[in-house]
């Protein structure tokens, strides 16, 4: 009997996933910065040195307390990965250009210490570790947070047609979504509007007062679909989240005997932009399935509908997107996928 020869190669035996897709924590993260990148530029458009200021002051501070936590829990310091930098960029595009840049550094810190590492560190958050930050600094200054500024290109035209020589540094200006419900509250009181309600135009190109990153919807859908295209961000959230908003505010709009372009001013106004494509797209706090995804955004669009149109806060993506990142694993337990080889229930 011949002896067993010994294989001339092995085959080595472990868990899932056995086939890697190339894509690597530091290159994804790379790639949403690179995608914000038309979002930054057009906040330095319209709001010039605020907007750097703000969004320097952000993206360091979190590099720096991500690092300072990773020391003092004996974690291996992995800031090179840049999610800690892509955190501080969405949590500074989330804020308003006036925004004192010490508060900045705190919100910084809520939410790389507070809405990251306290649960481990990335891939452990419950919840968006960006829009954790700027709600608790919502909830700690509402004053700061809800002031805002005309963007420079719009505060040009009002100083020409106040004044040939009077100048100012920065005009308050109410944002679309609280323009919008100030002509609402004189519509049905029957009284006449006067509040001016910005153009569709200047709308969609960002010439309108709103945090950093939220205003210029091009950069944002720039952006987003280069994320799509690299595979980053499955399409189905923010397509169904638009699309759920489109429906209710459109019903809702249609119901009121508002203009039939009411829709369009939802979508292009506020965060839902910058939301659908960045925030509520985030790999950890959102669904792993594709029918829990769908499930998930129009639980997004429902909420941010509501909030919108019957709440007294006038902006509903940053709760939204919260509350269903609470709801997420509950959605991830019940919608599963068909194991391989399970086959059709008996």
């Amino acid at each position: 009997m011949e002896p067993i020869k010994e294989p001339s190669c092995l085959v080595l035996l472990s868990s899932s996933p056995h086939i890697h897709s190339g894509h690597t924590i530091p290159a994804a993260m790379r790639d949403v910065i690179i995608a914000l990148i038309p979002a930054i530029l057009a906040a330095y458009y319209y709001f010039r040195l605020s907007a750097i200021s703000v969004i320097l002051a952000c993206v360091i501070s979190a590099i720096i307390f991500e690092a300072i936590c990773q020391k003092l829990m004996g974690k291996p310091i992995t800031t090179y990965d840049c999610s800690a930098a892509v955190t501080g960029l969405l949590l500074a595009l989330c804020l308003p250009p006036s925004f004192p840049v010490s508060l900045a550094i705190m919100g910084s810190f809520f939410a790389i210490v507070i809405g990251k590492m306290v649960f481990g560190g990335l891939g452990c958050n419950v919840f968006n570790p960006a829009h954790l930050g700027r709600a608790i600094l919502l909830a700690s200054y509402p004053q700061q947070m809800t002031t805002w500024v005309l963007p420079v290109t719009a505060m040009n035209s009002v100083n020409a047609t106040t004044s040939a020589t009077a100048t100012a540094d920065a005009v308050s200006s109410a944002t679309p979504l609280v323009s919008m419900r100030i002509a609402e509250h004189l519509w049905q009181a029957g009284q006449q509007v006067t509040t001016q309600i910005p153009s569709l135009w200047n709308l969609f190109i960002g010439n309108v007062g709103g945090s950093l990153g939220e205003t210029c919807v091009p950069a944002l859908l720039v952006g987003g679909l280069f994320l799509i295209w690299r595979g980053h961000v499955d399409w189905r959230i923010p397509f169904f989240y638009l699309a759920t908003v489109a429906l209710i505010t459109g019903i809702y709009g249609g119901m009121r005997g508002y203009d039939s372009i009411f829709p369009l001013y939802h979508l292009l106004a506020g965060g839902l932009m910058i939301g659908s494509f960045f925030m509520a797209t985030d790999w950890v706090t959102s669904p792993i399935t594709k029918r829990g995804r769908i499930i998930y955004a129009i639980g997004l669009g429902v909420l941010t509908a509501l909030i919108r149109l019957r709440g007294s806060y006038v902006e509903g993506v940053c709760y939204s997107i919260l509350m269903m990142n609470m709801v997420t694993p509950l959605i991830d337990k019940y919608v599963c996928n068909t194991s391989f080889g399970g086959g059709a229930k008996k």
